[in-house]
C-alpha cells in the first residue's frame, strides 16, 4: 500500500474521531472504530496491505531518542510500552509521527503530553494497532483465523531490526535528558 494512501486511512478515521482523535487514554475512545469502519470498507487482501505498511510505519520509528521520550512521558517504558507508544503515535496522524520521529522533544507540544506531565489523564500509546485492523479484515469477510498468515506471507520473511537507530544516552541522566530533550525534560522534571 502507497504510504499516502495509507496515512489518508489513517486521516479519514481521526476526522471520523473528531476531536477526541488525540487521547488514547479515554474509555470510549473513538478512534479504534472509526479505524476499523474505515479499513472494513476495504477488500481483505487491502486490509492486510494496511497492516504491513503498518509494521512499516511503526519500525521506522524504533530510535532510542524517541524510546527515551516515551520513557520520560510514560515514567518508564518496555519493549512492549514501546510498541505499543509507537502504534498510538501513527494514529496522531502524519504530520506528528513524522515530527516526533525527526525530533522527539517536539512531543511536549502535544496536549495530551501537557496533561500527562501534570499526572492528568492521557495516553499516546495504544495497545495494539492489530486490533481494529484483524476486527475490519473480518469484517470484510476476510477468514477470521487467517489474518496472521496472510499478514506474514505479506510481510515476506522480513526481519524485524532488532535494535534501535539512533543515538541512546541514560535517560535516569537528568543533565543528558535535559541536553537531548530540553522541553519534554522541563514538563517532566519533578
Amino acid at each position: 500500500m502507497d504510504i499516502n494512501e495509507w496515512w489518508g486511512l489513517v486521516e479519514r478515521a481521526r476526522e471520523a474521531a473528531g476531536d477526541r482523535a488525540d487521547d488514547r487514554d479515554a474509555p470510549d475512545d473513538p478512534l479504534p472504530d472509526a479505524l476499523t469502519d474505515v479499513l472494513a470498507a476495504l477488500e481483505p487482501a487491502r486490509i492486510v496491505d494496511f497492516a504491513v505498511t503498518a509494521h512499516e510505519v511503526t519500525a521506522s520509528a524504533y530510535r532510542w531518542p524517541l524510546w527515551n521520550a516515551a520513557y520520560l512521558i510514560e515514567g518508564g517504558c518496555g519493549d512492549d510500552g514501546f510498541m505499543d507508544f509507537r502504534d498510538g503515535l501513527a494514529l496522531l496522524g502524519r504530520d506528528v509521527f513524522t515530527r516526533a520521529v525527526a525530533d522527539p522533544d517536539s512531543l511536549a507540544e502535544l496536549p495530551v503530553v501537557v496533561r500527562m506531565s501534570r499526572d492528568e489523564r492521557g495516553w499516546i500509546g495504544y495497545e495494539t494497532l492489530e486490533g481494529p485492523v484483524r476486527e475490519a479484515y473480518a469484517r470484510a469477510g476476510g477468514a477470521p483465523d487467517g489474518f496472521h498468515a496472510a499478514v506474514e506471507t505479506a510481510l515476506g520473511g522480513r526481519i524485524p531490526t532488532r535494535e534501535p537507530g539512533g543515538e541512546t544516552w541514560d535517560v535516569e541522566d537528568a543533565e543528558a535528558t535535559r541536553r537531548h530533550l530540553p522541553r519534554l525534560a522541563a514538563l517532566f522534571e519533578e
